[in-house]
């Protein structure tokens, strides 16, 4: 009986790894199709995607409040491993019946395609095609496995010798042959899906010279000092949050703008029309609604674009159009109010920090607006602005739980010393940036072990739209300290110490920075 119960449970086991590598040759080939067809779409993003659509708002917030940017590839690794459970199961059951097992197989596939089959970037029958090439490629699999696993029922008495290793050993390496292929196929796929056209086609763009180009920085507004955040921060260490598991790739020959909704003269503009029109130049911070206190999801640039004002003059706003309502090529959407769109500030941005867009922050288009959240308004992939009112729609995270306006709050950071530092006593630097889009910063303040507060050397003001440097020079002495800081806006309003999670409208509250000062 032990020896039955081993060979019962060696043949599950080879039953169930069977499955997993035929259902990964499933998906391997689903992505190499999906790569090679035009209009295919990732089966497995196509999943990720409904799943973003349908969790709970809470959820979100938690899933970003943990792993930051990495909460896609979570999500993508996650929906994997859902997979091959499923493979596993699938091989049990092919014990019993190959055939079965197949349409499972099959309905699995069903599960993607109808997935993939919502999104507006897909061609319907490259979407069906990838999924049944998939199905196939994975039941023949799932057959020649099943077909070479060692049968389970004989007993020692009844093998010959050699024979229960050699068939194991030639059921391991087709099993290591479909692992092979799944592996290549994918990685295939993701290769011709790759940004390789679109970032052809990106590299030969050269940016209108600006009709209002932004003043150079003056060198008083950005501090030399090691640890400090960069004046500008590079493009590719600028934050990335959206709801995108995959970077949208558009080809700006064949993309366009609509324009639309409760305006007087609707139209489309493309990628030449937008770069034929004045552009200006504008310094921008932007951050985001998940940034929590002292977090990292903010970052300043040089933006090049086209003002919104003057697309939606040229449309002409109806009267009672109360919401912007922008559309990425993905099915993103994002609201503010039309009356922010009409100041000077926003635009559908073409540029950063003097070159295209990169892909990865929108291109060929965004909106860029100073003082807002992106939650509301920084569409990137642009392919849509509707005028409507808020009563009618409301953008994507707002049913989610998010409120339906985002000012950006003031806020400040500690950059140096980072927290759990050990410093030296004497004369040590403390220094951030502070923040208050629209508003400016007028004042900086620290306090040391929640003594008074005392205000700091602030670096020049670039524009009121962005961040800006302060530093302060402590002579520490031996032991535990804490450090805070605040700021205070154009305005006169000095943050507030309450806190506050970053649901339903951004995070408040002092960034705080323990340190020891050991001789």
């Amino acid at each position: 009986m032990p020896d039955a119960d081993a060979r019962a449970f060696a043949a599950r086991r080879e039953s169930a790894v069977a499955g997993i590598a035929a259902t990964a040759v499933a998906l391997g080939i689903s992505e190499l199709l999906a790569g090679i067809l035009p209009g295919g779409r990732s089966l497995v993003e196509a999943v990720g995607d409904s799943v973003i659509d349908v969790v709970p708002g809470w959820l979100e917030r938690a899933a970003i409040a943990l792993l930051g940017t990495a909460d896609k590839p979570v999500l993508i690794v996650g929906i994997l491993l859902v997979s091959m459970l499923v493979g596993a199961g699938l091989g049990l059951l092919a014990r019993r019946s190959v055939a079965l097992a197949s349409i499972g197989l099959a309905l699995f596939a069903v599960l993607g395609v109808a997935a993939a089959l919502g999104d507006e970037r897909s061609a319907a029958w490259a979407v069906v095609t990838s999924g049944v090439g998939g199905a196939v490629a994975g039941i023949a699999a799932l057959t020649l496995l099943m077909r070479a696993a060692p049968a389970p029922v004989k007993s020692r008495q009844e093998t010959a010798p050699g024979e229960a290793g050699a068939g194991r050993r030639g059921f391991l390496q087709l099993v290591a042959v479909a692992a092979a292929v799944a592996g290549a196929a994918a990685a295939a796929g993701r290769w011709v899906t790759s940004s390789q056209r679109v970032e052809e086609l990106r590299s030969v763009l050269r940016l209108p010279t600006p009709a209002t180009p932004a003043p150079p920085a003056p060198p008083e507004a950005e501090l030399a000092l090691a640890g400090l955040t960069p004046l500008f921060t590079d493009n590719d260490e600028f934050f990335r949050i959206d709801t995108a598991l995959s970077i949208p790739q558009v080809d700006p020959e064949q993309w366009s703008l609509e324009i639309s909704g409760m305006v007087e003269r609707p139209f489309t503009l493309t990628y030449e029309d937008l770069l034929a029109m004045p552009q200006v130049e504008s310094d921008i911070t932007l951050a985001c609604v998940s940034n929590e206190v002292g977090g990292n999801l903010v970052g300043n640039a040089r933006w090049q674009g086209v003002p919104l004002r003057t697309i939606l003059e040229q449309a002409g706003v109806q009267e009672g159009a109360t919401q912007l309502l922008s559309r990425s090529v993905d099915g993103f959407t994002a609201g503010f109010p039309v009356a922010l769109a009409m100041e000077d500030g926003p635009l559908v941005a073409l540029g950063m920090n003097g070159e295209p867009l990169p892909t990865v922050h929108g291109f060929p288009a965004r909106l860029v607006v100073p003082g807002l959240y992106g939650y509301v308004s920084a569409t990137k992939w642009l392919s849509a602005i509707e005028l409507t009112t808020f009563e009618a729609e409301a953008g994507y995270w707002i049913p989610r739980g998010w409120s339906r306006e985002g000012p950006i709050k003031t806020q400040s950071r500690i950059d140096v010393p980072p927290t759990a530092s050990v410093l030296k006593p004497g004369r040590q630097a403390i220094a951030g940036v502070a923040w208050a889009p629209t508003r400016g910063i007028e004042a900086v303040e620290i306090s040391i072990d929640e003594g008074p507060w005392q205000e700091v050397t602030l670096a020049a003001s670039l524009d009121v739209d962005t961040w800006r440097q302060w530093f302060y020079e402590w002579d520490a002495t031996p032991g535990p300290h804490w450090i805070s800081v605040r700021a205070s806006d154009g305005l006169g309003e000095t943050q507030t110490d309450e806190r506050a999670p970053v649901a339903p409208d951004g995070a408040t509250g002092h960034h705080r920075v323990q340190v020891r000062v050991v001789d």
